[in-house]
């Protein structure tokens, strides 16, 4: 609880007690209107003070100026006409009350999504060459430098561990709470604890582009993106407030003075009673504070899960999403390639894997990586040069003076090399030198163990079309959608064709309302995340430029999350629509009743402050997380 709100707890306490004490003291005439005055400054000297503010600054149409003007009114009455100034009070304190509420709901969101803000490193260990260790700030550290973090420290930068092993608690940044064990050339990101041993690690970016740069990058921004309902929210109140005030100030005069004009008893304070208990009824804190909660709780409960969500708006976009179109590697698969069959023409298995691996030396792509590691033996003398990446392709290379060109069926087509095809399921690089085929090489991808789940998941959640886009070969892409049992698949594209094949979804959309996520993680799939309703990057292990892309990011490239998110967005969406009917329809009720008379100033309280507070109770819900609906 902050300092402010322990404050404002004191006054409620206070204003409480002196109120229900005075209830038990017999007095009368102006010592009694000034004995209630008391414990109704101390509890609401800020309203009547910002209302006072909203006049000096020409702005007074808001809840403030509504309370204010609601229970100086109920005082004046009192000291004038009733003598009770006790509704008065009461209608204040339970506005502090209500407020105070909003106040800690808020204070719980931000708590949430402060917990990822602990990931923030305070230093980075740099060993000097004495072989002592210097703390310096992680903004002055270089790419490529080699900094030591030891045990229960945070690992400040990106990098690649060169000695020592480790486990690693990633909690903060996936909501995971299984460790992460980590050893020699294992790739590490930033925000992590490192549990047990002492890591070297040679940065592979600057700080400000970390994962945990980004992240607190990611967080800070998410609140400034309103959604479709706030707006909605905001325009509402700036109109509702001063018709409401006018409203009341009708009702207030206009009914007194027909019955003047007609030589009936004008009866002014009834109707001006009615007409502050109007006032108060119509008080739109409840909208105006629970609406935005909800989302603001919706991105702190999902923080906590590992999603993050760049803004409010996202959440209203993915809540109607009913089609979802996924990359395949990476996303629905592991991305871990392994060598599964060497079929070589003219030379032998040995020599086609050293000549593939060599042309893919500089490659980070995750087939590149496994031609390597099969192969094992880069210093080996050959000379590689004139390496050509073709996108879409492969990649083209002089290696020992001879050109041989490593990639797709279209790669061979283009020159002019005869291939084949393999029966065995797979991704085939096919291979040529001087433009004969050499051969080819197949390269299998794993299934990731909850994709299968997280598909299932998403059927119930109603999506209702799944489809997946892969530049891989039709048999490897048939073999997969099959498996997850995907609706459809597009195999064999290119970059350009994945963002042309998602236009066509878009504008294949029977609804406005319907909306189209795209699910990726590699930096090829950046200009899907960007065409897409909303774009969804897999974080842990994906691309800057995917990440930069999307709107969601999943820190654990767990596709399960998809669901999570989903869950998310769906379960505030109920909740921001609930409040939104709920307030309404108790507060015209309630108007309703008090302009006729029936509904007293407690009735009002309860229409103000006791929806609000139920409001915002039921906002706070969205703080809590569940996997699956």
């Amino acid at each position: 609880m902050s300092q402010k709100q322990k404050k404002n707890l004191i006054r409620i306490i206070t204003a409480a007690v002196m109120l229900i004490a005075l209830h038990f003291v017999p007095i009368e005439g102006y010592l009694r209107f000034t004995l209630y005055v008391i414990p109704y400054l101390i509890v609401g000297y800020d309203v009547l003070k910002k209302a006072a503010e909203g006049i000096w600054h020409k702005q007074p149409f808001d809840e403030y100026l509504l309370m204010a003007i609601a229970t100086l009114g109920a005082i004046f009455l009192g000291l004038f006409k009733t003598g009770d100034y006790v509704e008065a009070i009461a209608v204040m304190l339970f506005y502090q009350i209500g407020e105070w509420f909003q106040g800690y709901a808020v204070g719980k969101s931000r708590q949430s999504i402060a917990k990822l803000m602990d990931i923030r490193p305070d230093y980075a260990n740099i060993e000097t060459d004495d072989g002592k260790l210097e703390q310096v700030d992680p903004d002055d550290v270089e790419v490529g430098t080699i900094i030591v973090v030891q045990p229960g420290e945070k690992v400040p930068i990106d990098g690649v561990v060169v000695e020592g092993f480790s486990t690693l608690n990633t909690s903060a940044l996936t909501g995971e709470s299984l460790p992460r064990d980590v050893n020699e050339n294992d790739e590490i990101i930033s925000g992590s604890i490192n549990l047990s041993g002492v890591l070297k690690i040679r940065t592979t970016k600057e700080f400000g582009e970390s994962t945990v740069a980004k992240i607190l990058e990611l967080i800070e921004d998410a609140s400034s993106q309103k959604t479709k309902s706030e707006k909605f929210i905001t325009k509402f109140a700036k109109v509702y407030t001063p018709i409401v005030t006018l409203s009341a100030l009708a009702l207030a005069t206009i009914p007194s003075l027909v019955l003047f004009a007609i030589g009936r008893d004008p009866l002014w304070t009834e109707w001006i009673y009615r007409a502050l208990i109007f006032l108060v009824i119509s008080c739109p804190c409840a909208l105006v504070v629970s609406v935005p909660l909800s989302f603001f709780a919706g991105i702190g409960g999902a923080s906590r899960a590992g999603v993050l969500i760049k803004g409010a708006n996202y959440l209203e976009i993915l809540a109607k999403t009913n089609t979802l179109v996924f990359d395949k590697t990476g996303t629905l698969t592991q991305g871990n390639f392994e060598v599964t069959v060497i079929h070589p023409e003219k030379l032998d298995k040995n020599e086609l894997l050293h000549l593939t691996a060599h042309v893919e030396r500089y490659s980070k792509h995750p087939i590149a990586n496994s031609l390597r590691k099969a192969y094992g033996d880069e210093a080996d003398g050959c000379e590689v040069d004139d390496i050509q990446e073709i996108s879409g392709r492969g990649i083209q290379a002089l290696v020992n003076g001879r050109i041989v060109c490593v990639g797709n069926s279209k790669m061979m087509d283009d020159v002019g090399a005869k291939w084949h095809a393999c029966h065995r399921i797979g991704t085939c690089i096919h291979v040529a030198i001087d433009g004969e085929y050499a051969g080819h090489i197949v390269i299998s991808d794993i299934i990731k163990e909850n994709s299968k789940q997280a598909i299932s998941a998403l059927k119930k959640q109603g999506i209702k079309q799944m489809i997946m886009l892969t530049g891989d070969t039709q048999k490897v892409a048939e073999n997969v959608a099959k498996t997850l049992q995907l609706d459809s698949f597009f195999a064999e594209l290119l970059p350009a064709d994945k963002v042309q094949k998602v236009e066509e979804l878009l504008k294949a959309k029977k609804s406005p309302s319907e909306t189209l996520a795209f699910v990726g993680d590699g930096i090829n799939d950046a200009p899907v995340l960007s065409r897409a309703d909303i774009g969804i990057a897999m974080g842990a292990m994906g691309s800057d430029a995917a990440i930069e892309a999307a709107d969601i990011v999943l820190m654990d490239d767990n596709p399960l999350k998809i669901s999570t998110a989903m869950n998310v967005a769906k379960k505030c969406m109920r909740i921001v629509h609930q409040n939104i009917v709920f307030c309404i329809s108790i507060k015209a009720l309630c108007l309703l009743l008090g302009a006729f008379g029936i509904a007293n100033m407690w009735t009002a309280i309860f229409a103000d402050v006791g929806v609000m507070i139920l409001a915002v109770l039921n906002a706070v819900r969205n703080l809590w997380v569940s996997p699956k609906v």
